[in-house]
Formats: structure tokens, sequence, C-alpha cells
């Protein structure tokens, strides 16, 4: 409280003097240099100003981003890449570049992800180089010398860039060579790339960016290597070709794995429920005798009533599955008494009653009283073997009817299921669909009646195909009913259209043979975040095989021979064996174009067959999977054990890159030494919108990194912030999940960069460019420091150490944040606060003025490296300012290393005695705006203070604190004077307020 008079009790009480006018000479200062030249006029022979040690810095507040970054560019990137290469004394850190794809400019996505892995790179330089520092104590951080390896990439293969080649040559695949179209999509994947990297080189990414320290999916070694791992997967026999259904995508006439697919949670489809007639003779014996007891007469006809989501689907129809162990009714529809009787899953009637209508439940039988019945439908000609009712677990009594179309050419777990009953031995898959999801002419020949087959052949069966199908099913009197059902469904992740499964002839990896290992491999590494582990885990613990063949012609070729009459399919490591050197020494395209017989092996030739070459490309997930191989070539061999240390991309490649690296490094490993290519994985969101949206060109909300960087046309609307305002708004977000980005995040993190560059000016100032610390300046040693002092230097060990441990943790998060506060808190706030009276008035030789300096000059150095990993422009901008006055260019901030703060400034007592001054600096604070408020004073230097202790003796923490440190209360309270007195030598002498404290 503040009272005006004495208290009742002796208290401990701030009381404040007001004084009338300033008493310090930096006060003075201040009031003579914001005067007028009136003293000049007057003949004054001296300025106040003259006298003092004003700051002075080429350190700008705020310049361009073209002034203040592009001068240090290539010094922090390809300079500094080339340097720590050359340091070959030191051990090896691998952070492997997963490759973008080459196509388009960069977003945001690109971004994050590569200032991420840059700022990892950063701090792994900064850890291998000695630290030499005369009397503040540092010590180098031991065992860390790094040797970065970090090799760029560009994924180049693939559909996009297959599409936009067959765009410029104006035609279809089908009408022109591959070879053709091979070379328009060299040339766009190069052309796409090359304006990536330029792009990527305005990020402020520390690499070598020349070709020969890039790498690029379609480089000729890399082809070569990525053969080899396919041919040892292939000598392990885990490579096989099947026709079975796959996911296939009619927009690109190709197979895709389940990595290529985009999940639409709305997709809109249009079930049916249709009834299957029981054939008569060959009903199951329970279901015979008790139908012969409940018809009307002995007409009546029995179905059987299955629902699908994909009515256009059922030419392809070969079974249908029930469980078991499920109970099934036979009704009798109130509204149809001549359409006969119908079996529905028992469980199921109350869900189906709007589509049923009022029926009469007549009896239940079990799911097994039905296994073996046969049964006839619409696609089921008189000639063909009848399809029977077949048991299947994995029918479930909580969707549709309780009875399941099962069509193995259009179904993963209908193929599964049909072949573990023996079925597809027996018979083939039925697929009446093309490349371009048509119906083919094989559905004409399907239908009991060729009309009905002349009716859906030709038609798109994810468009008119399905609802020809619907009005066909209608007019034959089998639907039973329809709806309208939105759910999620699988689009092909490239050209944003619907996917369909088909039967199709494709090469396969076994994973099943190989995840036990790839699961036993993956619980070595270390995962960032943890809880991305278990993503990882069970999409390799689900997966059973990897379709990894393609219909395209931009990519690396499946090298396999086949028989020309039987088309019999003729892949072995001894094939490859003559094959792969072929092309090793021909290029890749030579499969392309090449006569067949360069490619047949000796022990083939002249036996009276004939073969021709497969036209199947390698899946790019293939591609980029295999990039481990590069790294494994590239490093020295006692490091080939271990590979890659870190692995960084979006949680997207849980089901993409970080899997297939996984599957094919493990499967082309030595038998029982399987490791995964990584030994930490970090996974980062996906980048929104500043309303949580996902970013797209229709809804205009799309922010690209160079126009943060380079700003836009209308740069009051979109300024030019400059790479290192990109890369701490990268550091500063928690990545981990999805992240946001607009106009308002842009401003937090330009507002943080302001406050960070605006204390190291200030530093800077008052160092005089680092002039202040040179010549004969003495240094002052920790015995000359006051408590202040110390204080600050134990925050910056603790940011130091704080700092250190987030950036080894990736936790890039906490690395600005500390940073922020420590700047605004512990500087700006105090410290800054605080020294200017003696930064500005004190002798340079002073001891108080030589302490503050040399804590300066500490927290300077100090922020540089702690700055460098995430602000490389800022840090190197610093250190060029703080050596320019040398005779020779200053070498880069990271060349000098982390500087490593000794323990000894973490002493808790200090901590202790100061955080008590400053619960007393709150209180004096109070006190003295209360006094501005009331006009008693101008600014805190008008007044003084005494601090009144109880007329006891000082035992107590706060009293001996306040006594013992009395020299530096005014310095800490910035007044003219503090005296700390006992009740009775307390004076009213132009006493002003009293302000009681408590310990």
């Amino acid at each position: 409280m503040l009272s005006t008079s004495v208290l009742a009790r002796p208290p401990r009480s701030i009381r404040i003097h007001a004084l009338g006018a300033p008493l310090t000479r930096s006060a003075l200062c201040r009031y003579s240099s914001s005067s007028t030249s009136k003293d000049a006029k007057n003949g004054s022979t001296k300025s106040y100003a003259a006298t003092m040690m004003l700051p002075k810095t080429t350190f700008p507040q705020w310049a361009e981003p073209s002034v203040r970054e592009e001068p240090y560019r290539a010094r922090t990137t390809s300079e500094l890449y080339k340097w720590q290469a050359e340091q070959k004394d030191r051990d090896l850190f691998v952070l492997h570049d997963g490759p973008p794809y080459a196509n388009g400019h960069l977003h945001m996505g690109h971004a994050l992800n590569k200032i991420l892995k840059d700022i990892i790179n950063r701090f792994q330089v900064l850890q291998g180089k000695r630290v030499r520092c005369v009397n503040m104590g540092h010590q180098h951080m031991p065992g860390t010398n790094e040797d970065i390896s970090y090799i760029p990439g560009w994924d180049c293969h693939g559909l996009p860039i297959e599409h936009k080649a067959l765009k410029e040559l104006g035609t279809g695949h089908e009408s022109i060579s591959p070879i053709a179209i091979r070379k328009i999509a060299r040339q766009n994947a190069e052309r796409d790339m090359q304006v990536q990297m330029e792009e990527f080189k305005q990020f402020g990414i520390m690499a070598d960016w020349s070709h020969e320290g890039t790498y690029r999916t379609m480089d000729h070694d890399y082809e070569i290597r990525q053969l080899r791992v396919f041919q040892e997967l292939v000598r392990k026999g885990l490579i096989s070709r099947r026709y079975r259904p796959v996911h296939w995508s009619p927009s690109s006439k190709s197979a895709l794995a389940e990595a290529e697919l985009q999940y639409v949670e709305d997709h809109k489809s249009f079930p049916v429920y249709v009834k299957f007639q029981v054939s008569e003779d060959r009903m199951a014996s329970g279901l015979a005798d008790m139908v012969q007891n409940l018809r009307k007469d002995p007409s009546e006809t029995v179905h059987l009533v299955i629902w699908t989501t994909t009515p256009w689907t059922l030419p392809a129809n070969m079974a249908i599955g029930v469980n078991a162990n499920l109970d099934y009714a036979l009704i009798r529809r109130t509204e149809h008494p001549d359409e006969g009787l119908l079996i529905i899953g028992k469980d199921r009637l109350e869900a189906l009653n709007k589509v049923l209508g009022e029926f009469e439940v007549l009896d239940i039988l079990p799911g097994s009283a039905l296994t073996g019945t046969a049964y006839s439908h619409l696609f089921h000609p008189s000639t063909s073997p009848a399809p029977l009712v077949t048991e299947w677990s994995d029918v479930e009594a909580n969707t549709g009817t309780g009875l399941v179309h099962m069509a193995p050419g259009h179904g993963k777990e209908d193929y599964a299921a049909l072949t573990a009953t023996g079925l597809l031995n027996k018979v083939n898959i039925v697929c009446p669909v093309d490349d371009g999801g048509r119906y083919t002419e094989e559905v004409v020949g399907l239908a009991k009646d060729a009309a009905i087959g002349e009716r859906l052949r030709g038609k798109e069966v994810l468009s008119d195909g399905g609802k020809e199908m619907v009005g066909i099913l209608k007019e034959y009197g089998v639907l039973v009913g329809q709806g309208t059902l939105k759910h999620k469904y699988p689009y092909d992740w490239k050209t944003k259209k619907p996917i369909i499964l088909r039967a199709t002839s494709q090469w396969f990896a076994n994973v099943d043979d190989i995840k036990g290992a790839a699961l036993k491999a993956l619980g070595k590494v270390k995962f960032q975040p943890e809880i991305s582990r278990s993503r990882l885990e069970s999409f390799v613990r689900e997966r059973s095989e990897w379709c990894i063949s393609r219909q395209r012609a931009w990519g690396v070729p499946i090298p396999a021979l086949y028989d020309a009459e039987t088309n019999e399919a003729i892949l072995t490591a001894e094939s490859l064996d003559h094959i792969i050197p072929v092309l090793s020494e021909r290029g890749v395209d030579h499969w392309f174009e090449g006569p067949v017989e360069d490619f047949i092996p000796p022990r083939l030739r002249n036996n009276g067959r004939k073969y021709v070459k497969g036209t199947d490309t390698v899946d790019v997930w293939f591609d980029s999977g295999t990039s481990w191989s590069l790294i494994k070539e590239r490093i020295p061999k006692e490091d080939r054990g271990r590979l890659c240390d870190v692995y960084l991309e979006g949680s997207d490649q849980h089901r993409g890159w970080f899997q297939s690296s996984l599957l094919t490094a493990t499967g082309a490993a030595e038998l029982g030494r399987e490791a995964a290519p990584y030994k930490d994985l970090i996974t980062h969101g996906f980048v929104l919108d500043d309303k949580g949206r996902k970013m797209s060109k229709s809804d205009g909300n799309v922010i690209s990194p160079l126009t943060i960087i380079n700003g836009g046309e209308n740069k009051k609307k979109d300024p030019a912030y400059g790479a290192d305002l990109l890369r701490l708004w990268a550091a500063s977000v928690e990545y981990g999940r999805d992240v946001s980005i607009g106009p308002k995040v842009l401003a937090q993190s330009a507002e943080t960069l302001r406050k960070l560059r605006n204390s190291v000016r200030f530093m800077l100032a008052n160092l005089k460019d680092g002039e202040a610390v040179r010549g004969d300046f003495q240094t002052a040693t920790q015995l000359e420091f006051s408590l202040i002092d110390k204080y600050v230097m134990l925050h910056l060990q603790q940011l130091e150490q704080t700092c250190w441990e987030a950036y080894r943790d990736y936790n890039f998060p906490r690395v600005v944040a500390s940073l922020n506060r420590f700047a605004t808190n512990t500087l700006s706030s105090l410290y800054f606060d605080v020294t200017k009276d003696t930064l500005y008035a004190d002798a340079v030789s002073h001891p108080t003025r030589r302490a503050t300096i040399t804590v300066l000059h500490e927290v300077v150095r100090t922020l540089i490296a702690i700055l460098s990993p995430i602000l490389p422009h800022l840090a190197e901008e610093v250190n060029q300012t703080l050596h320019e006055q040398r005779s020779q260019t200053p070498s880069s901030a990271f060349t000098s290393g982390w500087r490593k703060l000794s323990s000894n400034w973490n002493d808790p007592s200090v901590s202790r005695r100061m955080d008590t001054l400053l619960q007393v600096r709150s209180e004096v604070m109070i006190a003295l705006e209360q006094a501005r408020k009331d006009k008693r004073i101008g600014g805190s230097l008008e007044a003084a203070l005494e601090i009144v202790l109880p007329d006891t003796k000082a035992t107590n923490s706060i009293a001996e604190i306040l006594l013992t440190e009395e020299s530096i209360l005014k310095t800490l309270f910035v007044v003219s004077d503090v005296q700390v007195l006992h009740q009775a030598e307390a004076t009213q002498d132009r006493l002003y307020c009293e302000r009681q404290i408590d310990d």
C-alpha cells in the first residue's frame, strides 16, 4: 500500500524522496543531446554530449532483405558447405534428403521441410569447431565433430511429368513411342528441377547445389543402383507377377500403390439392394427343407438379397459370402407378394425397414445352412458353372444385408477369401473393365441377354456405365432398393479423380516375408514426435504386398522378358545379371529402343522361342525408396552400417517414402542384418492457411514462400520479409502437427525478429561494432562482475544450455521461445535499462563499465551461435559487424562453432539473491509510477530512495541481500540514489510516500 504517513509498526518500506532534478551524468547527457544548439550560439565551449560514450554502430535497425541477406548468402550456404566438407577429421552426420517431385514451383510445404532440415544441418556444423575464449570459462562440446553429408535430391519420374510431356506433344501415349515421351519428360523434369533449385537457394539452404552435389532419380547411376536393389529382391524370391485386383486409376490408366491414393471424405456413391435368384436344383439341403414348407406354391422363387456401393461390379460377381455364425431370415414382403421369398440377415431387418417396406418373417436359419447354395444373376450365362454361396467369417451384421456380393476382379478382400477356398484355382477371375475404366466386349458375353451387355459396353463404370446398370436392374425387376451414401473413397492423388479396383497382371513385392524384420528394425528408430511410431508401424503391419509395376513410359523399366507365344515372364537374378550391365553401358533408354536380342541371356538364345520386352515401369515410390543406396555408396565403408542419421518429411510419407525406404532396405539386406536406413525419423505436418484450411488455388488462399521472401506486386499487401523471417516462422511452429500461416502469423514472426535484431543492435552500438573490446581493453573477470552482471551471465548460460538441448532434440519452437524471452525479459526490460548510465557516462577503464562491456560482448557472441541455425543471415551480419574493423575479412560465424558456457555461471545463490531484488524492484516501479502520475517527479532519475528496515537485527533474507547489494541498487532501480536504513535513521526530508514490502 502507499502512504504519506509513517506506519504504526516498524515497516520494511520503500520511501520515495522527490529531488526535483536528475543527478546523474547520463541524465545530463540525455538532456544535453536532445537540446537545441543554443549553447553553441552562446559561445559554449563544451558540450555535455562530447563527454559521453554514446552508442554507435553501422548495424541498421532495418533494411531491405536484398540488402541485409544477399551479401551473406554465399558465405552461409555454398561456401560454408564446402568448408565443412573439407574438414576430413570430423565424424560423419548424414541427413538424407527425401526427393521432392520435380514439377512446378515450390509451396509452403517445401519451405517448412527444407528449412527444418537446414536448421538440423547447421546445428551439427556448429558442434564441430573448438571454441577458444579467454577468462570466460568456455569449454568445447566433446565428441561432436561432425562432417555433414547432405545431398539435395529430386524425384523425377512418374505420371504428372509424363502427362505434361504428352500435353506438349499433343497426343496420347498410345500413338507415340516411349522414347519420344521419355525425351520430353526428361527435359521437363530437368527444367522444373532447375527452377526449384533456384527457389530453394533463396531459403538460405546450406548445400552444394552443383550437379555433382545433388541427385535425381533419373540420373543414370541412380537408375542402375535401383535396378541392383531390385535384383536383390528378385534373388530372394520377393518379386512375383500375378493377375489380381489392384488400385487402378482410369484417369491415369495405371495401377497405383496405396501411397498414391488420396482419400476423399465426402465421396458420393449410389448403393443398391439386388436380389439373386436361388437355383432350384442346387439349394443347400437345410434351406431346401425349410423353403418346401413355407412356399405358397411350388413355383414360388427364392432370392438372396445383397447390398453394394459399386453396382457396376455386378457383372464380375463370382460368389455370395455369408457368416456361418449369423442367423438369416426368410421373409415375404407384403407389398410384393409375387416376387418370392427373400433371404436377409436377421440382425439387419430393423435397419432395412424403409427399404423393404412391410414384411413377414417366415423362419430363421443359420448361415451354415446357406453355404453351397447355387444362384444366378443377370450376368451369369447359362453355359457357365453356377456361382455358390460361400462361408466367409469377415461378413458382419452391422452393414448391408448380411450377404456380401463377392467380385474378386474388383475387390482385394474378395480375392483373398475366394483364393483361400480354392475357387480361383479352378476358374478365371472375371473383370470386364479396361484401362480407361470402361466396360469391355467381355460384358456382352457375360450377360444372359446380349442386349444387356450391349447397353453397357464402352461406358465408363464410374459415370454413365454405373447409371445404366441401375436402370437395367430396375427394368429387369431385381432392384429391391437404392440410396445415396457419402463416404470415404480413394482418389488418384495426382489427377484428383476416383479410382477403381481392377484385376490386372502386375508385379508385386512380397511384404509379408519382410515386414517382421522391418518392424523389428523400427524398434531401434527414434521417432519425433513419438506418436508417429504407431502410424508407420500400423501401415507396415497391415500391408501384405506392394504392387510395384506401373503402365507408364517415363520411369525405370521392370526388365522382364516375355515368351511371345505363352506370355510367360522371365525375370530372375540370372537374367538381370545379363540385362543390367547392358543398361549400365548403353543407358536405360536402350530398354525402350534397343532390340530384344540385346537383352536375352545366353542360356535362352537359340532355343526356338521368341521373346518380347515388358513395357511396365517401376513404382516411383520404389524409385525414391532406394535412395538410401546413394548414401551407402558415397559414405566411407566404416560408416555404412548405420546409413542415415535423420530422415525428415511430411506426415503423408508414413505411407510413402518412409515406408518404401524401410521395405527396400530391409528386403535387400543380408539375412539377419536387416536395419532401417534411418536412426531418427522426424515427421512434420501440413501447412494450412490462418483459418486452418488446406491451401488451394480455387480458394485463393495460397501463400507462396517466394512471396514472403521477396514480396508481392503490392508491397503494402505483401511486403518483402526476407528468408530469415520465413525461417523463423518454420522454427517457431509446432511442426509435429499441421501448422498455419497468414498475415497475422507473419506479423508476429516479424515482431519477434525485430526484437532480436534491436537487442543485438543495442549491444553492437555499445561495443562500437567490436572496437570497444579490441586494443588495450581489459576483459573483466568474474570476480569483477556485479550481481546484475552475474545474473545476466547465469541466464545466458541457461539459455545456451536450453537451446543446445532443444536443437539436439529437434525442438526448435523451444529455441525461439527461449531466445525471445531472454531478449525481452533479461536484456531489454532489465539489463539494457539498468546499464545505460554506466555505458554512457563511465570512463572506458571504469571497472563497472568494463564488466558491462564484457557481458555484452559475451552475450553477442553466444547469441550469434544460437541464432545461426535458424537465422543464418542475421547471425552472419552480426558476426561481420562485430569484426568489420579488422584488416582481414572475418570468417563465417559457423566456423567458430557453438559457444559452450561454463556451468560455473549457473550459481543458484545468484539467482536467489537477484530474484529477491527484482521483487523489490517491482515494488519500486509501482511507487515511482505513482509519483509520476501525481506529477511529483518526471523520470525515475529525479527520485532518491530510502529502503527502511525494522530496528531489529537484519537476519531475514531480504534485509541481508539489500544491505549486501546496496551499491548496485540505484543502478537496478534506475534512480539517483538508494540508501538502505534502519527505522531510526530514516528522514522525513522531502518524503513523498512509503510502500511496505514483505519477505
